[in-house]
């Protein structure tokens, strides 16, 4: 999966946000997947010496059994500030550089992050599967915008996520009596496919397995390996 950043990649807040407005009117949010998806992947990133440098990490899952079979991880300069609405510019690269060094291809990467559900609709899941051309979907702990409905307290129930008139993603139960997550279209997925994938990705736990992987992998200092 050889990918790299473009030459003019920001590195001040205007110029990120020219270009997420620019790239906008490119997100695809109907289903443009393989006909069998026979991978998932989790990708998250963490920080080192006061956040001067990245540490992303991939870890990729046979679907439908989840069992780890390849991970990557990297650490790069940090070359953007910390910017809410921006962490993609920040967390990219690097993620990138990881992406780079798996030998399994994932047919959809769950991020620890937002994908449309963002102002202008560029979170770090639709950032990434614009960049790389890969289906992906946006799996948030926290609510960045909209408003939505209280939702029921049993698993795989959920309610939209709203943004005026537009359904921007959905608040999905995951796990009965659990804090609830939220979920959102990256690219090239639909929100019915997005939800269905990731509860089939957390069987048990809160979180996807996708997810739960990836974090342990980035935010240990030495990297807590997902293939034992």
């Amino acid at each position: 999966m050889p990918f790299s950043l473009p030459a003019s990649w920001p590195t001040h807040a205007e110029a990120a946000i020219a270009l997420q407005r620019q790239l906008r009117p490119q997100i695809i949010t109907v289903d443009r997947l393989p006909d069998t998806v026979r991978y998932v992947a989790g990708v998250d990133a963490g920080f080192e010496q006061q956040g001067t440098i990245t540490r992303a990490a991939v870890v990729v899952l046979s679907f439908p059994d989840l069992t780890p079979v390849d991970e990557a991880l990297v650490r790069c300069p940090t070359t953007f500030p910390y910017v809410p609405g921006l962490l993609s510019f920040r967390e990219i690269p690097a993620m990138l550089q990881a992406l780079n060094q798996i030998d399994i291809e994932p047919d959809i990467i769950l991020c620890d992050g937002q994908g449309i559900a963002h102002p202008r609709r560029l979170g770090i899941a639709t950032h990434l599967g614009l960049m790389i051309d890969r289906p992906t979907i946006g799996v948030a702990k926290s609510r960045l915008t909209g408003t939505h409905a209280e939702i029921p307290n049993e698993k795989g129930q959920w309610v939209p996520l709203m943004d005026g008139a537009e359904r921007i993603g959905a608040v999905l139960r995951s796990r009965t009596g659990t804090k609830p997550l939220y979920i959102s279209p990256g690219h090239r997925i639909s929100l019915e496919t997005a939800l269905d994938y990731v509860l089939r990705c957390t069987p048990k736990y809160r979180l996807p397995e996708t997810t739960r992987y990836a974090d342990r992998l980035a935010s240990s200092g030495k990297g807590q390996s997902a293939l034992g």
